[in-house]
C-alpha cells in the first residue's frame, strides 16, 4: 500500500512552485472618522476572526450580535449602479441625507452598492425623495423598499474620473488558486489556517445577508407588523463559507406577546384573528401569502417555489442582486438555538472553525457530499463529527452540550416544543481547553478515529461526548443535539458511509507517510492537505466492478494500527478479526 501510496502521488498533477501570494484584501471602504478598531471589532462579532489570534477580549453572546447586526442592517440600503459612477460623487450625494458610516460595492447582476448610514432617519429621507420609474408600455408596482435603482443625468461627468470601482469579492477561490494558496503555504497547520480565511464568510458578505433578510422583513411587515425574519444557519453560526445558501425564518412568536405591566383596569383586549385547525396549516397560509408577495412584488426576487407539504414548510427563491439562494421558514427557534449552539462552539477555540472547514472541502472533493438532496453525509453532520473528536480529544477542547447546560443561568433555560435547549449564553463563563495539539495532529488522528470508529454499533452524541450504542439500525446514527429523538444522519447509505470510511483510512495513511519521509513544502509535489484533496485511490475504484477497496482499506487501517502499537502489530494481509469495520 505503501507503493500505491507513492504512485498516486507522482500520478498527481504538480503544483508550481512560485513567490508567496499575497492574500485578497476584501476592503472596508469606510466615510472619514470610523476607527478602524471598531472594523476589526465587526469583524470578531461576525465569527470571521482570524485563526490563532485569539485575546482574551470579552466574546460576545449570541443574541448580541443578532440585535447588533439587525440594527446595523435597519439602516443600510442596496443600490444597483452604473459601472461608470464616480465614488466621490455618488457618497457626496448620498450624504445629503445624512452620515455614512461605511460601504462597500460587488458585482451580481450589475454593479451594487450596500450603504450603511449612522442613522435609521437617513433612510427614510431617501425614500421620501425617490420617484417610481416610468415604464413606458409596462406597469410599475409602486414598492417602497430599500432597494435602490441609480440613474445618471449626465453620464460624460462621470466617465473620466473612476472607470472601475473596487469590488468586494463574494465567491470563495477557484480550485487552481486555492492548490496554489496551499503549496505555498508553510505548515500543515497554515494550509488548515490559510482554508479558512479563503473560504470563510467576508465582513462585506455578513452584511449584505442580514440587508438582505431586513428587506425582505419590510415586505412581511405589511402583513404582520413587529414581525422580525432572521438569518440562520451556515450564515450566523460561524461555519458558512462564501457562496453558502441563506437561511431565514420568519418569527411571527414576538407579535402577540402580551405584556401585563403596560395594561391597568379590568379590561383585557385582543386582535380579532382568524382560526385554524392547526399550527401547520397556519404557517403553510402564512407562507403561502408571504410567497406570493416575494413573488409578485419583491425587487430581485425571482424563481419562487413554496414548498409548503414539506416536513419543514419553506419558501425557496433567488435574491437576484445578492445572489443568495433563501430558504424562508416561520418560527423555526429550534434551528436558531443550533445556530447559537454551533456559533458558541466556533467561538471557544480557534482550531474548531480552521478543522470544520478543511473536513467540509475534503468531502467535497471526494463527492461525500452534494448539494442534491440523497444519500450523502451532510455539512452539518460533519461538523457534529468534527465537534465530537475534539471533545473527545485528552484534554478536551470541547465541552459536551451536557456541562454547558449546568454552566447556564435561570435566564438561559430554553424550552421549545417540549425539548430541553438550555445552554449557558455567556462565552465569557467557559474556560478554555487546556488542549494545545496542533492541528497538523489534530487533521490525522480525526481521521484515524472514523476510520476506526464502531459505525455498526456506535452513536455519535455531542451532548455527552461519548459513544453511545445505536438506537436504530441506521448505517450512521448522530443524536440531534436538542430533538434527542431524531437521527440527523438518517439518509447516509452503507455504501455512502463506507466510502467516507475508506477515504479516512487513506487521508490518514497519506498524512503517515508524510510525517515519516518528511517531505519538503518547497518541493513540486502536492503534500499535506493539498495531497488530502487530489483523486484518490478509492475513488478511482469505487464505479468498477472490480472489488478491491475493501482489502485495500483493511490493509491501510491494520498499517495504521501497528504503527501505533508495533508490540501488537499484524501482517498487512489483515488476518486479525476487525469489529470496527462500518
Amino acid at each position: 500500500m505503501a507503493a500505491r501510496g507513492v504512485g498516486l502521488l507522482n500520478r498527481l498533477p504538480l503544483c508550481t512552485r512560485r513567490s508567496p501570494i499575497l492574500r485578497p484584501i476584501h476592503r472596508l471602504l469606510s466615510c472619514p472618522g470610523t476607527a478602524a478598531a471598531d472594523a476589526r471589532r465587526e469583524r470578531q462579532s461576525s465569527g470571521s476572526t482570524e485563526t490563532g489570534s485569539e485575546e482574551r477580549t470579552p466574546k460576545k453572546r449570541f443574541s448580541e450580535v443578532q440585535k447588533e447586526r439587525r440594527e446595523q442592517a435597519q439602516r443600510t440600503i442596496l443600490i444597483l449602479c452604473p459601472n461608470k459612477t464616480s465614488e466621490k460623487k455618488f457618497l457626496k450625494y448620498l450624504s445629503q441625507h445624512g452620515p455614512i458610516n461605511n460601504h462597500f460595492f460587488f458585482e451580481s447582476f450589475g454593479l451594487y452598492a450596500v450603504v450603511e448610514f449612522c442613522q435609521k432617519e437617513s433612510v427614510a429621507s431617501l425614500q421620501n425623495l425617490t420617484r417610481t420609474p416610468s415604464m413606458g408600455t409596462e406597469a410599475a408596482i409602486p414598492f417602497r423598499s430599500r432597494f435602490f435603482n441609480l440613474k445618471l443625468k449626465n453620464s460624460s461627468d462621470q466617465t473620466s474620473e473612476q472607470p472601475c470601482m473596487p469590488r468586494c469579492n463574494q465567491s470563495p477561490p477557484s480550485s487552481k488558486k486555492l492548490f496554489e494558496l496551499l503549496c505555498d503555504a508553510e505548515s500543515i497547520d497554515d494550509q488548515l489556517n490559510t482554508l479558512l480565511k479563503e473560504f470563510q464568510l467576508t465582513e462585506e458578505n455578513t452584511k449584505l445577508r442580514y440587508l438582505t433578510c431586513s428587506l425582505i422583513e419590510d415586505i412581511a411587515a405589511a402583513y404582520f407588523p413587529g414581525c422580525a425574519v432572521r438569518p440562520f444557519g451556515s450564515s450566523v453560526n460561524s461555519f458558512g463559507k462564501l457562496g453558502c445558501d441563506l437561511d431565514m425564518f420568519l418569527a411571527l412568536d414576538e407579535i402577540g406577546n402580551f405584556n401585563a405591566h403596560k395594561t391597568s383596569g379590568n379590561f383585557l383586549m385582543e386582535f380579532q384573528v382568524k382560526n385554524v385547525s392547526s399550527e401547520r396549516i397556519a404557517t403553510q397560509k402564512i407562507l403561502s401569502v408571504i410567497g406570493e408577495c416575494l413573488d409578485n412584488f419583491g425587487p430581485g426576487c425571482v424563481g419562487v417555489q413554496k414548498i409548503l407539504n414539506a416536513r419543514c414548510p419553506l419558501v425557496r427563491f433567488s435574491h437576484q442582486a445578492s445572489g443568495f439562494q433563501c430558504d424562508l421558514t416561520t418560527n423555526n427557534r429550534i434551528a436558531l438555538k443550533s445556530s447559537e449552539l454551533l456559533y458558541i462552539y466556533g467561538t471557544l477555540d480557534s482550531r474548531v472553525r480552521a478543522m470544520v472547514f478543511s473536513i467540509r472541502c475534503w468531502a467535497r472533493a471526494h463527492s461525500l457530499t452534494s448539494s442534491i438532496p440523497g444519500a450523502w453525509i451532510t455539512n452539518f453532520s460533519l461538523t457534529m463529527m468534527v465537534i465530537f473528536f475534539l471533545q473527545r480529544r485528552s484534554p478536551p477542547i470541547l465541552p459536551t452540550l451536557d456541562y454547558l447546560k449546568t454552566l447556564a443561568d435561570a435566564e438561559d433555560k430554553c424550552i421549545i416544543e417540549g425539548h430541553n435547549c438550555t445552554f449557558i449564553s455567556d462565552l465569557n463563563r467557559i474556560e478554555p481547553s487546556k488542549n494545545t495539539e496542533p492541528l497538523e495532529l489534530l487533521l490525522k488522528e480525526f481521521f484515524e478515529f472514523f476510520g476506526n470508529f464502531a459505525f455498526n454499533k456506535n452513536s455519535i452524541n455531542i451532548r455527552q461526548g461519548r459513544e453511545q450504542n445505536k438506537p436504530e439500525s441506521s448505517p450512521l446514527h448522530i443524536q440531534n443535539p436538542f430533538e434527542t429523538s431524531l437521527n440527523i444522519s438518517k439518509n447516509v447509505s452503507q455504501s455512502q458511509l463506507q466510502k467516507f470510511v475508506d477515504l479516512a483510512r487513506e487521508s490518514a495513511w497519506i498524512l503517515h507517510q508524510e510525517e515519516k519521509d518528511h517531505p519538503s513544502p518547497s518541493s513540486n509535489q502536492p503534500w499535506g492537505l493539498a495531497a488530502l484533496l487530489l483523486p484518490s485511490v478509492a475513488k478511482s475504484t469505487s464505479h468498477g466492478k472490480k472489488k478491491r477497496k475493501k482489502p485495500a482499506s483493511e490493509r491501510i487501517k491494520n498499517l495504521l494500527e501497528s504503527i501505533k502499537n508495533p508490540e501488537n502489530s499484524t501482517n498487512i494481509n489483515g488476518k486479525r478479526t476487525v469489529t470496527t469495520q462500518a
